[in-house]
């Protein structure tokens, strides 16, 4: 899809400008043998948007996460990114394209340094010839230090004392900080699209109130940056995101906001098991 096509899109006949929807799912569905994982799931995040995905334990989210990721293909229905089909693409051939992810369970190189770690994320986009990486030492020692630069830079998103911890390996930090170097390593990737899936998972309450300002921090300093959230800690879907979807049993059984989740008898039954 061409940017004049894109940009035609955005008008729908009232004369104002809205925004595109930068990830559209269409009644995706997975089967794994005879079980229903999930069906019939439409979705979509529009541009600028932060929006948390719960339900209760088994309900699909991390399932979903996967068929974004293409770790798993659907069975059914199709999904679009900035306009383009990306059902069937490789892992790989997604993150080339924009979109990043963390997981539930860190999965982070526990035996190298906080640094390297968040080097890796950039290995999408960087990429040198056989020839300059024989003969090109300095232009690849001047882009070694363009992305050291740029990881602390990342790393400065969070906090100075995490820059302080660059050359400890990850697997000597804290649960909260292991998380932090794990989305640094995602936005190094420079994603479009990135998926948060429980990132509080571990934390405790003090953590977690501070994740909610690094959320904050991230979207200041990357405004464009799309974001959806899998949590099960409530104060964090409601300090972070602008929209809430509710996943029960592999179907999506509410869309709209936090507030009006909260009230919706489907949702509190399914998940929340009374009032928030």
């Amino acid at each position: 899809m061409s940017a004049y096509r894109k940009r035609l899109d955005l008008w729908k006949g009232d004369g104002k400008l809205h925004q595109m929807e930068i990830l559209k799912i269409e009644k995706v569905g997975i089967n794994f043998g005879g079980l229903v994982a999930l069906k019939g799931i439409n979705f979509f995040v529009k541009e600028g948007e932060i929006v948390g995905l719960i339900g209760p334990n088994g309900s699909g989210k991390t399932t979903f996460f996967n068929l974004i990721t293409g770790i798993y293909q659907p069975t059914s229905g199709n999904m679009f990114f900035n306009g383009e089909k990306i059902t069937g693409l490789s892992p790989c051939e997604i993150n080339e394209r924009g979109i990043a992810r963390t997981f539930q369970n860190t999965r982070l190189f526990w035996s190298l340094s906080t640094l390297d770690n968040v080097l890796l994320g950039m290995h999408r986009w960087e990429s040198y010839s056989w020839f300059v990486s024989m003969f090109g030492r300095n232009y690849t020692e001047k882009k070694l230090r363009e992305n050291i630069e740029e990881s602390i830079t990342l790393l400065n998103y969070f906090s100075k004392e995490l820059v302080d911890k660059m050359y400890q390996k990850v697997k000597d930090l804290s649960q909260a900080d292991k998380k932090r170097v794990e989305i640094c390593r995602a936005l190094a990737s420079r994603p479009k699209l990135l998926l948060l899936d429980e990132p509080s998972a571990g934390m405790n309450p003090e953590e977690t109130t501070e994740l909610m300002d690094d959320i904050r921090k991230i979207k200041i300093k990357k405004p464009d940056l799309n974001i959806i959230l899998i949590e099960h800690d409530m104060r964090v879907i409601k300090g972070s995101t602008q929209r809430v979807i509710v996943f029960n049993h592999g179907i999506k059984i509410f869309d709209g906001t936090f507030e009006k989740a909260s009230n919706n008898k489907e949702v509190i039954e399914a998940y929340l098991g009374g009032e928030i």
